[in-house]
Protein backbone atom coordinates (compact mmCIF):
# COMPACT_ATOMS: atom_id res chain seq x y z
CA UNK A 1 0.00 0.00 0.00
CA UNK A 2 1.38 3.02 -0.79
CA UNK A 3 1.48 5.66 1.58
CA UNK A 4 -0.64 9.21 1.36
CA UNK A 5 0.41 12.42 -0.23
CA UNK A 6 0.06 15.49 2.26
CA UNK A 7 -2.04 17.64 0.50
CA UNK A 8 -0.56 21.47 0.54
CA UNK A 9 -3.64 24.12 0.60
CA UNK A 10 -3.43 25.44 -2.81
CA UNK A 11 -4.74 28.50 -3.36
CA UNK A 12 -4.00 29.69 0.10
CA UNK A 13 -3.51 33.56 1.03
CA UNK A 14 -0.28 34.33 2.38
CA UNK A 15 -1.22 38.43 2.65
CA UNK A 16 -4.03 40.85 1.72
CA UNK A 17 -3.87 44.06 1.37
CA UNK A 18 -6.95 45.34 2.99
CA UNK A 19 -6.63 48.80 2.94
CA UNK A 20 -6.53 48.55 -0.89
CA UNK A 21 -10.47 48.28 -0.78
CA UNK A 22 -11.34 50.87 1.10
CA UNK A 23 -9.05 53.41 -0.33
CA UNK A 24 -9.40 52.61 -4.28
CA UNK A 25 -12.23 51.25 -6.82
CA UNK A 26 -11.06 48.43 -7.85
CA UNK A 27 -11.45 48.50 -11.71
CA UNK A 28 -10.29 45.05 -12.88
CA UNK A 29 -7.48 42.33 -11.31
CA UNK A 30 -4.77 40.27 -12.93
CA UNK A 31 -2.96 37.50 -11.64
CA UNK A 32 1.02 37.90 -11.74
CA UNK A 33 4.14 35.79 -11.14
CA UNK A 34 6.79 37.21 -8.41
CA UNK A 35 10.67 36.73 -9.01
CA UNK A 36 11.78 35.51 -5.55
CA UNK A 37 14.46 34.53 -3.87
CA UNK A 38 15.12 31.89 -1.53
CA UNK A 39 15.18 33.30 1.53
CA UNK A 40 12.01 35.50 0.87
CA UNK A 41 9.98 31.62 -0.14
CA UNK A 42 10.93 30.35 3.36
CA UNK A 43 9.98 33.91 4.67
CA UNK A 44 6.59 33.65 2.80
CA UNK A 45 6.05 30.11 3.78
CA UNK A 46 5.99 31.81 7.25
CA UNK A 47 3.62 34.49 6.66
CA UNK A 48 5.96 37.57 7.33
CA UNK A 49 5.00 39.94 4.55
CA UNK A 50 3.39 43.05 4.72
CA UNK A 51 1.59 44.63 1.59
CA UNK A 52 0.12 47.65 2.73
CA UNK A 53 2.11 50.17 0.89
CA UNK A 54 2.78 47.95 -2.02
CA UNK A 55 1.70 49.60 -5.42
CA UNK A 56 3.12 48.35 -9.08
CA UNK A 57 5.51 50.47 -11.70
CA UNK A 58 5.87 49.99 -15.11
CA UNK A 59 9.46 50.83 -16.01
CA UNK A 60 10.61 49.58 -19.84
CA UNK A 61 7.85 47.29 -20.49
CA UNK A 62 8.46 45.58 -17.22
CA UNK A 63 6.53 45.42 -14.13
CA UNK A 64 7.81 45.59 -10.57
CA UNK A 65 6.32 45.71 -6.80
CA UNK A 66 7.48 48.25 -4.90
CA UNK A 67 6.95 48.88 -0.94
CA UNK A 68 6.30 45.27 0.05
CA UNK A 69 8.14 44.23 2.76
CA UNK A 70 8.91 40.37 3.02
CA UNK A 71 11.08 39.86 6.76
CA UNK A 72 13.55 37.80 6.77
CA UNK A 73 13.87 34.82 8.93
CA UNK A 74 16.34 35.02 11.84
CA UNK A 75 17.92 30.92 10.44
CA UNK A 76 18.91 32.61 6.89
CA UNK A 77 22.37 31.88 6.17
CA UNK A 78 23.72 35.97 6.36
CA UNK A 79 26.99 34.42 5.45
CA UNK A 80 26.30 34.16 1.59
CA UNK A 81 23.13 36.14 1.30
CA UNK A 82 22.28 39.69 2.41
CA UNK A 83 18.80 39.77 2.80
CA UNK A 84 17.03 43.37 1.48
CA UNK A 85 13.33 43.02 2.81
CA UNK A 86 12.11 46.47 1.01
CA UNK A 87 13.90 45.34 -2.20
CA UNK A 88 12.05 45.78 -5.95
CA UNK A 89 10.57 42.45 -7.15
CA UNK A 90 9.88 41.69 -10.69
CA UNK A 91 6.41 40.79 -12.03
CA UNK A 92 5.90 38.43 -14.14
CA UNK A 93 3.54 39.23 -16.87
CA UNK A 94 3.24 38.43 -20.52
CA UNK A 95 3.44 41.15 -23.10
CA UNK A 96 -0.30 41.73 -23.97
CA UNK A 97 -0.98 42.31 -20.22
CA UNK A 98 1.66 44.63 -19.76
CA UNK A 99 0.58 46.73 -22.87
CA UNK A 100 -2.65 46.63 -21.50
CA UNK A 101 -2.07 47.72 -18.18
CA UNK A 102 0.25 50.27 -19.29
CA UNK A 103 -2.74 51.90 -21.81
CA UNK A 104 -4.86 52.24 -18.32
CA UNK A 105 -3.01 53.53 -16.54
CA UNK A 106 -2.16 56.74 -18.72
CA UNK A 107 -5.93 57.62 -17.80
CA UNK A 108 -5.69 59.89 -15.03
CA UNK A 109 -6.25 59.24 -11.65
CA UNK A 110 -5.68 55.17 -12.67
CA UNK A 111 -2.46 52.90 -10.54
CA UNK A 112 -1.81 49.97 -10.05
CA UNK A 113 -1.76 48.18 -6.73
CA UNK A 114 -0.81 44.86 -5.09
CA UNK A 115 -4.29 43.34 -3.51
CA UNK A 116 -3.36 39.66 -2.63
CA UNK A 117 -0.28 37.26 -2.36
CA UNK A 118 -0.98 33.66 -2.33
CA UNK A 119 0.02 30.19 -3.52
CA UNK A 120 -1.13 28.24 -6.65
CA UNK A 121 0.38 24.91 -7.27
CA UNK A 122 3.64 25.55 -5.00
CA UNK A 123 4.29 28.69 -6.60
CA UNK A 124 3.89 32.69 -5.54
CA UNK A 125 0.98 34.73 -7.06
CA UNK A 126 0.39 38.33 -6.55
CA UNK A 127 -3.03 39.63 -7.34
CA UNK A 128 -2.18 43.39 -9.02
CA UNK A 129 -5.42 45.45 -9.90
CA UNK A 130 -6.29 48.59 -11.45
CA UNK A 131 -7.15 51.01 -9.35
CA UNK A 132 -9.15 54.42 -9.11
CA UNK A 133 -8.72 56.58 -5.88
CA UNK A 134 -11.58 57.11 -3.58
CA UNK A 135 -12.31 60.54 -2.21
CA UNK A 136 -12.72 61.07 1.51
CA UNK A 137 -16.79 61.39 0.75
CA UNK A 138 -16.46 58.16 -1.29
CA UNK A 139 -15.06 56.23 1.80
CA UNK A 140 -18.06 57.71 3.65
CA UNK A 141 -20.24 56.18 1.36
CA UNK A 142 -18.50 52.72 1.27
CA UNK A 143 -18.24 52.69 5.27
CA UNK A 144 -22.30 53.57 5.18
CA UNK A 145 -23.62 50.85 2.64
CA UNK A 146 -21.08 48.36 4.49
CA UNK A 147 -22.80 49.22 7.64
CA UNK A 148 -26.26 48.24 6.11
CA UNK A 149 -25.46 45.74 4.86
CA UNK A 150 -24.77 44.22 8.00
CA UNK A 151 -27.60 45.64 9.66
CA UNK A 152 -29.69 44.18 6.81
CA UNK A 153 -28.21 40.42 7.63
CA UNK A 154 -28.96 40.92 11.54
CA UNK A 155 -32.69 42.09 10.86
CA UNK A 156 -33.82 39.17 8.70
CA UNK A 157 -32.15 36.75 10.94
CA UNK A 158 -34.20 38.13 13.89
CA UNK A 159 -37.19 38.35 11.74
CA UNK A 160 -37.55 34.52 12.03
Amino acid sequence: MKPKKQKLSQGSTIALNRRARHDYFIEQSLEAGLVLQGWEVKSLRSGRVQLSESYVILKNGEAWLLGSHITPLSTISTQHTHPDPARTRKLLLNERELNKLTASIMRKGYTLIALKLYWKKNRVKLEVSLARGKQEHDKRASIKERDWQRDKVRLQRYSR
